[in-house]
């Protein structure tokens, strides 16, 4: 049976040359008086991306045409690392234990997914984060840093975070990370093409973002 997605990241290289970032899709109605009626069609942003400007040599072709082969085109998902938004922290800030707010204990609850929060209060937009880089995953409870491996355990392939002992009651739960986005091919095919000696050219690659629930953007 062929997976559904593998744990393989796309060439890197050409990924930070490639272009693209979140869609959102919302209904538009104008009314006869002028006014706007709008309506969110989906309740988070999906992305997609066009690799084709990052693959600026023939090693680049071969790479992706190779990699392109192994996901079978649009069957498997695979990681990609978005050039433009890749980790919890304000770009140029490292990584930080106290970044991103995962969730407050109860005393009983040991599981927290990772999630990054864009903006602030009430009208914050809060993506789940499902494929952190491993090793880079930072926890806090209270402000206090845990222990990998014996204080918080973080599943790379799910972004699952668990916890050695429950949180008391009213303790902030943090964290901090890098990540990848489950993305898979937009087609099947690819027009692959040598412009001059040792120079291949893609015109479009498109990526779409598998979603958590398992939805796609059309």
């Amino acid at each position: 049976m062929t997976p559904g997605f593998i744990e393989e990241r796309f060439p890197l290289g050409v990924a930070f040359g490639a272009s693209g970032g979140p869609q959102w899709r919302t209904d538009v109605v104008t009314l006869a008086s002028g006014a706007e009626m709008r309506n969110a069609r989906w309740a988070g942003s999906r992305r997609r991306y066009d690799a084709g400007s990052g693959v600026r040599s023939l090693a680049d072709l071969q790479e992706v045409a190779g990699f392109f082969e192994r996901m079978r085109g649009r069957l498997i998902g695979f990681r990609f690392r978005d050039p433009f938004d890749n980790l919890s922290a304000a770009t140029g800030n490292t990584v930080g234990p106290l970044d991103c707010r995962l969730g407050t204990g109860d005393g009983a609850r040991v599981e927290f997914p990772l999630a990054k929060s864009y903006g602030a209060g009430e009208g914050a937009a809060l993506r789940r984060i499902e494929k952190p880089v491993a090793g880079s995953v930072r926890v806090a409870v209270g402000g206090s840093e845990l222990a990998e491996g014996t204080g918080f355990t973080c599943d790379p392939a799910t972004g699952l975070v668990t916890l050695s002992e429950a949180p008391a009651p009213g303790a902030a739960v943090t964290a901090g990370f890098r990540f990848d986005v489950p993305v898979r091919f937009d087609t099947d095919r690819l027009e692959l093409s040598l412009t001059h000696f040792e120079a291949g050219r893609v015109p479009t690659i498109p990526l779409v973002e598998i979603t958590p629930d398992g939805g796609e953007a059309p």
